[in-house]
């Protein structure tokens, strides 16, 4: 994928980032993909578990040095980041895609099987009311009601504070242009089973930046946690967005507590500051 200047070999000779504003606490560069090493550092992880704080401590890197922070699950049954398998290689440049046309072809390839994938008593038209086979076309914006990058810090020290969907959470520095292009960026692969090109769904995640004031927040193996400025405020706002997680990340629903678009619109999507996605 196309790559902005790379800060991080700086940082094999200066550990702390002096030489880029940063003042890093103890950690190290990571190379490891499942083709070898890459001929750049991927990342940048600490070696000891976030705190509260240490998010906001790290926002110098983006203005200084061009890196955005991510918090890596440190403790999951797959690893830290050098077990993940990176493929940074394989994956595209996010803007080389159009967000709505990626999510209606997923929705298209979905939709005929989503009944295969629930309980008996569930009947297809239940999973994905009130849509149908047609894709229902992206969700309109909701006007922000908190600034990005605040509601990112207060969702990161939340998880850094012993919350429960990463284990052990490393801050983390990627070189990207944006926070929604972080999968993609450092080679991530824990859709791989769904969908091929993380770059594909790094569009969706621009997307939800511009619409919704998304950042990614954390990374497990399989598993993206996202931060949200300005969630969907009514029942119809939620639906209209929960279609396009299902097309996005349909194990959320196929495999999760809610079996059907409309349950999962109000549990998890509506007024929601977080959303989380993982892949079987």
């Amino acid at each position: 994928m196309a790559t902005l200047p790379n800060p991080l070999p700086k940082l094999a000779a200066d550990p702390s980032g002096s030489s880029l504003g940063l003042e890093l606490p103890p950690g190290r560069l990571i190379d490891v993909t499942a083709e070898g090493p890459a001929d750049e550092p991927l990342l940048w992880c600490a070696d000891d578990p976030a705190k509260p704080g240490d998010w906001t401590a790290l926002q110098p890197a983006r203005r200084a040095a061009g890196l955005l922070p991510v918090l890596l699950d440190g403790d999951g049954e797959q690893g830290g980041p050098e077990e993940w398998q990176l493929l940074p290689d394989e994956a595209s440049y996010p803007g080389d895609h159009d967000a709505e046309e990626v999510l209606e072809e997923l929705w298209e390839e979905l939709v005929p099987e989503a009944a295969d994938e629930l309980a008996p008593e569930v009947a297809e038209d239940e999973t994905i009311t009130p849509y149908g086979a047609e894709w229902p076309g992206l969700a309109p914006a909701v006007d922000p009601g908190t600034d990005p990058d605040a509601r990112a810090a207060e969702i990161a020290d939340s998880l850094a504070d012993g919350g429960s969907l990463v284990k052990e959470p490393r801050l983390a520095l990627v070189p990207a242009r944006r926070s929604a292009d972080i999968p993609a960026a450092m080679g991530w692969t824990g859709a791989l089973t769904y969908e091929g090109d993380a770059a594909r769904l790094c569009a969706v995640l621009r997307s939800w930046e511009d619409r919704f004031g998304i950042r990614v927040v954390a990374l497990a193996w399989n598993q993206l946690v996202l931060s949200v400025a300005a969630p969907p405020t009514t029942p119809e706002q939620a639906e209209a967005v929960a279609a396009e997680h299902f097309a996005f990340c349909p194990d959320n629903i196929t495999q999760g507590e809610h079996e059907t678009l409309r349950a999962y619109a109000r549990q998890e999507v509506l007024n929601r500051p977080v959303w989380s996605f993982w892949w079987d």
